[in-house]
């Protein structure tokens, strides 16, 4: 089963015209794969790595799809490869059922080795307590958010249902909040380093679920945070589109998504610029927006969206 979940999001160091490539390049792969066509979804995949091959995430897809292909050595060079660029979910790796092809290789107890070594050496340098403490803090931000869709779909948006989801989800966050905020302010924003990818997450979810004023108190820490590589350039991008729509400015990457209250339908909430939104996307790590707004059934048509946008700013307003 392909990884999608606390995905590393990286800056691509090329051009963005390269970079929105190897994005279409890996959007068609994903497809593919999710089709079951895993030979073409290989080939795509190839053609992807060799214009950038530097997230770990996407290389682990490659080798999953390349595995279900058959191609064994194709799907142990980019497993390892995914590892050498920062990929560290052993347990994700050991269960992962698209990768049962390689178990009967030599070479999976290597690469089990190999990970397990990096691991060691990496968790070494942890703050082990800190990095429970936040795993705790990600769960509970999680944990109701997950049921959300299920539960909207069941008995609607502004069912009884929905209301007491959103109550427990508002006072978990408020908890949520007074943790890490102590964190911040006594420790700075922790890296990766300290407490792991998953762990680090938390505190970018915690603040771009809180109010305004603790989002624009911190987002400069954050942006500080990105520049040391101790947070996502495509979180920080996220909280900054949340703050520029809360301040009623127009957003940048196209990431916040509203609720049309007329027609009850999502649409992007308005954004700066929409014909170059993808070039801003690529260069903070994010996918395409055409591929973003699937999420929520939508087809970004860009020519509709800008004779649509003057309605949906007063939308907004």
């Amino acid at each position: 089963m392909r990884n999608s979940i606390y995905t590393l999001l990286l800056l691509f160091l090329f051009t963005s015209v390269d970079a929105q490539e190897y994005l279409k390049l890996i959007s068609e792969a994903d497809k593919l794969y999710e089709t079951k066509d895993y030979n073409m979804s290989t080939d795509l995949y190839d053609k992807a790595f060799k214009i950038e091959s530097s997230n770990p995430n996407h290389l682990y897809n490659g080798a999953c799809a390349s595995s279900l292909a058959g191609n064994t050595k194709k799907a142990f060079k980019w497993l390892n490869l995914s590892i050498e660029k920062g990929w560290t979910n052993l347990k994700h790796l050991n269960s992962d059922t698209d990768l049962e092809n390689l178990h009967s290789k030599k070479e999976w107890g290597e690469t089990i080795e190999k990970l397990e070594k990096k691991l060691e050496l990496i968790e070494a340098n942890y703050d082990k307590p800190l990095k429970a403490e936040l795993l705790t803090i990600l769960e509970e931000d999680q944990k109701y958010r997950i049921q959300m869709d299920e539960t909207q779909k069941k008995f609607g948006q502004d069912s009884k249902e929905m209301n007491n989801l959103w109550k427990i989800t508002n006072q978990k966050d408020s908890i949520n909040l007074l943790k890490v905020k102590k964190i911040l302010d006594e420790k700075g924003w922790v890296g990766k380093d300290k407490v792991g990818a998953q762990a680090n997450s938390a505190l970018f979810l915690v603040i771009q679920h809180s109010d305004l004023e603790t989002q624009k108190k911190y987002l400069p820490m954050m942006k500080e945070a990105v520049k040391k590589g101790n947070a996502n350039p495509s979180s920080l991008a996220l909280l900054i589109d949340r703050i520029e729509i809360r301040e009623g400015r127009k957003q940048i990457y196209g990431s916040q998504i509203g609720t049309n209250p007329n027609t009850k339908t999502p649409y992007v909430l308005p954004l700066i610029d929409p014909d170059n939104v993808d070039k801003r996307r690529t260069e903070v790590g994010l996918d395409l927006i055409s591929d973003y707004v699937k999420n929520w059934d939508l087809i970004w048509d860009v020519e509709k969206y800008k004779s649509e946008l003057s309605e949906l700013e007063k939308l907004n307003k």
